[in-house]
C-alpha cells in the first residue's frame, strides 16, 4: 500500500474533454489517499510518438514514472524507414536519500533542496559512480542497422545534455511530434521534454558510452555536476573474458554544463516536417514573466525557517503573483460546481509593472504577491504567449509545460522582448510543436495555439523545486457550444479530499 497521498500525470497527453485523468494535485483531482483508488479514463486522439507518465504529487515522481509510447495506427508507418529496434531512454536524477524528505527540508528552511546525487540511465547510474556498474544499462545494435532512442528526461530539477559516442543522432521527433530530421552530436532535453533521434550501427563493432549530464545555466547555483551512462553495445563487439576486466567502452564528449550555445542551436533548429496550422490571428495576447524571488522572513519567524541569501525564502512566480495550490478541492471540481472561494480570476495577462526583465532588477521586485489566481479563455480563442525570462535573484533556463494543450513555439531570443522588431523572427510556416518549452537563460519564448480543450490547465516551470516555490499560473478554459465542445462529467471514482 502506497504510504503518500498520490495522482499520475499523462504528459503530453490532450485530455480532450477528460480533463478529470490530467492528474495534477488540487488541479484537476483530490489526491489519492494510501489505500484509495481512482482509474483514469482517457482516450488517445491525434497523437503520436513519445510521452511519458510520472506522479504529480510532491516530489514523487522522483521514482514514480515511466514511458507512454503511442504507435503509428494499424496500416501506416513512420516518416522516415521502420527502425530495427526501438528504446526507451530514461533519464532519471536520483538521492541517497527519501526525496519527500529533501523537499520537506527545502520547505521548513525557506532554502534551496540539496542537489541529487546521481543521474540515471533506465534506473541506472552507469560506470562514473561508486555505485554497481555492474548493472549497467546496455542498448543493442548490430552494424548497418538503424534503430529509434525514445530519449525522455524524467529528472526532477536539471535540464541534461545528452550524446552517443562517435555516432551521430538523427532528430526526427520531440513530445510526440513528428520533426523536419536534422543531425546533430549532442541533443538538450528539459524536465518533461521528448527527443526521437535514430542512430546506424555505422562505427566498428565496440561498446560505446551513451552519456548524460546538467546543462545548467544560473550562474554560481549548485548542482549534481556528474555524468549518467549506458552503453550501445554491438552484437558482434568483442564479449570480455570470464572474470576479467570489462571491455572499456569508448569515451562520449558532452558540452561544458554552462554551454548555452549548443543548448541553443539545438532548440532552435527544430522544425515542424511540413506547413502547420498556427494561429495567425490572436484573440487573447499574454505576456507573462517568469522567474525567482526572495521573500522576507515573516515577522517572528525563526533564523532556521530562512535559509534563503539574507535570511529570506525562495519563492517563484508568473507575472510577479506566487501560486498557492488549494488544499480542499481542486480548481477543476470548483469550476465544474460553481464552488466559490477556491480561485479568482485575476490573474494578470501582463506585468502589472514593467521593468528591464533581464538587467538589473530593483529588490522592491524581488517579494510576489501569493494567491490562487487564474486566467479564463473563451473556447476556440486563439492565444499567443510572450513567456519572458527574468533575472530577478538569477536568470535561469526554465521548462515550461502547459497541460492539455500543445503548442507552436514561433520565436525565442535572449534578453527583454521587443514586440516592435522580435516579431520579425516569428516563424508562422514550421515551427515545432511541443508540450514543454525551454524558456531561454535571461529571455524570451513564443507560444501559439487554439483553446478548444474545456477545463483547468495548469501551465508551470519543470523544474519542481521551482513549481514548489510557485513558478506556475492556471488557465480555465469555459466550454463551447454543444457536447463535443464541454467539458465531460466527473466520473464516480474522483478522489474526494
Amino acid at each position: 500500500m502506497a504510504t503518500y497521498n498520490v495522482t499520475i500525470h499523462w504528459h503530453g497527453i490532450r485530455q480532450m474533454r477528460t480533463g478529470w485523468a490530467d492528474g495534477p494535485e488540487f488541479i484537476t483531482q483530490c489526491p489519492i489517499r494510501p489505500g484509495g483508488s481512482y482509474t483514469y479514463r482517457f482516450t488517445i486522439q491525434d497523437q503520436e510518438g513519445t510521452l511519458w507518465w510520472h506522479a504529480h504529487s510532491s516530489w514523487l515522481r522522483a521514482t514514480v514514472y515511466g514511458a507512454l509510447i503511442i504507435y503509428p495506427k494499424e496500416g501506416t508507418s513512420y516518416p522516415f524507414p521502420k527502425p530495427k529496434r526501438q528504446t526507451p531512454i530514461l533519464l532519471g536524477e536520483w538521492w541517497d536519500a527519501n526525496p519527500i524528505d529533501v523537499v520537506r527540508e527545502a520547505t521548513r528552511t525557506g532554502g534551496a533542496p540539496n542537489v541529487s546525487d546521481a543521474f540515471t540511465i533506465n534506473g541506472q547510474p552507469g560506470d562514473f559512480y561508486k555505485c554497481s556498474s555492474n548493472e549497467t544499462v546496455i542498448i543493442p545494435i548490430d552494424s548497418s542497422e538503424t534503430n529509434l532512442l525514445r530519449v525522455i528526461n524524467a529528472a526532477m530539477n536539471q535540464e541534461l545534455f545528452f550524446t552517443i559516442a562517435n555516432h551521430k543522432l538523427t532528430v526526427v521527433g520531440a513530445d510526440a511530434s513528428y520533426l523536419k530530421p536534422f543531425s546533430t552530436n549532442v541533443i538538450m532535453l528539459g524536465p518533461g521534454q521528448t527527443t526521437d533521434v535514430l542512430i546506424t550501427g555505422d562505427q566498428s563493432p565496440a561498446r560505446y558510452h551513451i552519456a548524460a549530464r546538467a546543462y545548467q545555466s544560473a550562474q554560481g547555483a549548485p548542482f549534481d555536476n556528474t555524468t549518467t551512462t549506458a552503453i550501445l553495445e554491438y552484437k558482434t563487439a568483442p564479449c570480455p573474458a570470464k572474470g576479467s576486466v570489462s571491455v572499456r567502452p569508448v569515451s562520449a564528449n558532452l558540452p561544458r554544463f554552462n554551454d548555452t550555445q549548443t543548448a541553443t542551436t539545438f532548440t532552435t533548429t527544430l522544425r515542424s516536417p511540413k506547413t502547420v496550422p498556427v494561429p495567425t490571428e490572436i484573440d487573447e495576447n499574454l505576456f507573462i514573466t517568469a522567474g525567482l524571488g526572495l521573500n522576507n522572513c515573516p515577522v517572528g519567524a525563526q533564523a532556521s525557517s530562512c535559509q534563503a541569501p539574507n535570511g529570506t525564502r525562495f519563492t517563484a512566480s508568473m507575472n510577479n503573483v506566487s501560486f498557492s495550490f488549494p488544499s480542499k478541492i481542486s480548481i477543476l471540481q470548483a469550476f465544474y460546481n460553481g464552488v466559490p472561494g477556491v480561485y479568482t480570476t485575476d490573474f494578470p495577462p501582463t506585468p502589472l509593472l514593467k521593468f528591464d526583465y533581464t538587467g538589473n532588477v530593483s529588490r522592491s521586485l524581488w517579494q510576489p504577491i501569493s494567491g490562487t489566481k487564474v486566467y479564463k479563455l473563451k473556447y476556440g480563442s486563439r492565444v499567443q504567449i510572450v513567456i519572458q525570462g527574468t533575472s530577478i535573484f538569477t536568470a535561469e533556463n526554465h521548462p515550461i509545460h502547459m497541460h492539455g494543450y500543445d503548442f507552436y513555439i514561433v520565436a525565442q531570443g535572449f534578453g527583454n522582448f521587443n514586440p516592435k522588431t522580435d516579431t520579425s523572427k516569428f516563424n508562422l510556416v514550421d515551427p515545432p510543436m511541443r508540450n514543454t518549452a525551454s524558456l531561454p537563460v535571461g529571455g524570451w519564448t513564443v507560444i501559439r495555439f487554439v483553446a478548444d480543450n474545456p477545463g483547468a490547465w495548469i501551465m508551470h516551470c519543470h523544474l519542481d523545486a521551482h513549481i514548489s516555490w510557485g513558478l506556475a499560473m492556471v488557465f480555465i478554459v469555459e466550454n463551447g457550444v454543444g457536447e463535443s465542445q464541454t467539458l465531460e462529467p466527473p466520473p464516480e471514482d474522483l478522489p474526494v479530499c
